[in-house]
Formats: C-alpha cells, sequence, structure tokens
C-alpha cells in the first residue's frame, strides 16, 4: 500500500466520523457545553493538525509504514507462526489495542507522562474535539511505541491501517457529547468504548479518572478490574477536566495548551499500577461493585 493511499483511508475515515458526530452532538447533545464553542473547538483542532504536521516531520517513518519494512525482512512474532491471515489480523488488532489501553495507564501513573497527557484531560468540556486533543510531545511518543509494538509483531500492512482507522474512529466516538438510548449504551459497552463509559474518566475526580482508560474496546478495563460504570455525580452534574486546571486561557488556547506540560504538578498521579491479579485497584474499592444504572442521569 503506497503512502497517499494510507493517508487517504485514514484522513477520510476521520473525517466522516468527525462530522457525522459534530452533527449528533448538535441534534441530540448528552450535556450543556461551558466554554464558547467556537473558539474552544478551533483550538483543539488546531492541536491537530499542529500533532499532524509534528509526526510527519520529526518521525522518519509509520507504524504502516513499519509493518511493511517488517513484512519485507520477515520481521516479528507472526512470521514465526503460520497462522490464518484473518487470525492474524483479528489478532493483531487486539494485541495493539491491549498495548494502546497499557501505554494510556503509564501516562496516568508516571509524573513525567502525565505533565504531558493533563493537555488532553484539561479540557473543560467532552466532545468529539477532545477526542484529538493531545500534546505533541505525547503523540510523538504514542508513535514510537506502537511502531515498536507493530515491529514486535509483524504486524501484516492491512491489519495496521485496519486498527489505526478503528482508533482514530472509536476515540472520536466515545469522546462525543451525544446521549445514547440507556440500552444501547448497555448493550454497546461489551463491544465497544461508549461516551457515557469513557466520560467517567474525564472526571475532576482521580478515583474516576483512574478508571475506564479503554479507547476502542472496552474489555482491558473489565480484565484488569478498572471499570467503572457511572461517576458518583452523575453524568450531567459530573465536572469534567483537571481539578486544579481550570482557567480558560490556560487550558482552551493554544499557547496555553503547548506550555502545560511544563507548569508544576499540583499533586502527583494516582498511580493506576494498582491493578493487581485479582482485578481490584488501588485506593478504591473495586469497579465492578457500581450498578450500571447508579447516577447515569
Amino acid at each position: 500500500m503506497n503512502h497517499s493511499l494510507e493517508v487517504s483511508i485514514r484522513l477520510g475515515a476521520s473525517l466522516l466520523v468527525l462530522i457525522s458526530m459534530a452533527a449528533w452532538e448538535v441534534l441530540r447533545p448528552r450535556r450543556r457545553l461551558t466554554v464558547r464553542k467556537g473558539p474552544r473547538w478551533a483550538n483543539n483542532l488546531a492541536l491537530a493538525l499542529l500533532n499532524a504536521v509534528a509526526t510527519r516531520w520529526l518521525l522518519p517513518i509509520t507504524a504502516v509504514g513499519t509493518a511493511a519494512l517488517a513484512t519485507e525482512r520477515g520481521w516479528g512474532l507472526w512470521t514465526a507462526l503460520p497462522w490464518p491471515a484473518w487470525l492474524e489480523l483479528v489478532l493483531t488488532v487486539a494485541l495493539l489495542d491491549l498495548a494502546i489501553y497499557l501505554q494510556h495507564v503509564l501516562f496516568h501513573a508516571v509524573p513525567g507522562l502525565w505533565r504531558l497527557h493533563r493537555v488532553h484531560h484539561a479540557d473543560l468540556d467532552f466532545d468529539v474535539t477532545t477526542g484529538s486533543r493531545f500534546h505533541p510531545f505525547e503523540i510523538v511518543l504514542s508513535a514510537l511505541f506502537k511502531i515498536g509494538v507493530v515491529a514486535a509483531l509483524g504486524a501484516s500492512v492491512w491489519a495496521v491501517v485496519l486498527f489505526e482507522v478503528l482508533l482514530n474512529a472509536t476515540a472520536l466516538f466515545n469522546h462525543g457529547n451525544v446521549a445514547l438510548p440507556e440500552g444501547l449504551d448497555r448493550s454497546l459497552r461489551w463491544l465497544v468504548v461508549t461516551p457515557d463509559m469513557h466520560r467517567v474518566h474525564h472526571s475532576t475526580q482521580l478515583r474516576e479518572s483512574n478508571r475506564n482508560f479503554g479507547f476502542n474496546l472496552p474489555w482491558w478495563d473489565r480484565l484488569f478490574g478498572t471499570y467503572l460504570a457511572q461517576p458518583e455525580r452523575g453524568h450531567l452534574a459530573m465536572e469534567i477536566g483537571v481539578q486544579e486546571l481550570r482557567e480558560e486561557q490556560q487550558v482552551e488556547r493554544l499557547p496555553g495548551m503547548l506550555t502545560l506540560p511544563f507548569l508544576p504538578l499540583a499533586h502527583t498521579p494516582q498511580s493506576p499500577g494498582g491493578i493487581s491479579a485479582g482485578g481490584s485497584f488501588a485506593g478504591g474499592r473495586s469497579p465492578g461493585g457500581q450498578s450500571y444504572e447508579a447516577g447515569r442521569s
């Protein structure tokens, strides 16, 4: 697959989901926004554009390019296992998603990484543009990590393209400020991370923001004990963002977002490293104890 085709597929899919979610947010919003939408959207999308340029200039190769190189040179685990192509594709998507889940946990647990990741969490509202709002340094580190995993697996080009499209699409979807019927949301949570499920992760309360790390597949949170069904105050009353970062000029304008990692940390992140073999979570009761219905409003 040539680079132009890859970019066309990924960009086309992302724009389609972005436009669809933006329309859905207008027609059926979940929450009332607290910050002026126009300036906030302009700055969030400007950051996303800056990230696209930064990765293009700073990284000599992409995850898809790494997959092509791995296939050509016989690198990785899959080259040693004569599995059917369809099984390799499914396993590649699942294992890359697990890798992103674990990376996300690390970005909350390690103070230096949290400095970068809190740019994403500091958004005072939660909507589709939040899904593309990350500091350039985090984007580059994440891309390097992904490249390493792709090389280790020896993943095929099409498997990596499929994963990238799914990850971008679901990140936009699960950050959407959209209302889903309760029954549909409950069912979808077994297949994909829904907006209500991920919104819990954007709470200002550490016991909630250190839950629901999944972007695409919801199974890892359930498997590792980091799943929380609903926020304590409900979706309409919960506070979004980072508790100590409430100044709009700092957290909703591009210059402030770019300099945010260099501001002092108000606290050391509550480590999500408390995930234990038994599925419990350090510093709080097991997420499984809360019913789906509790606090959904």
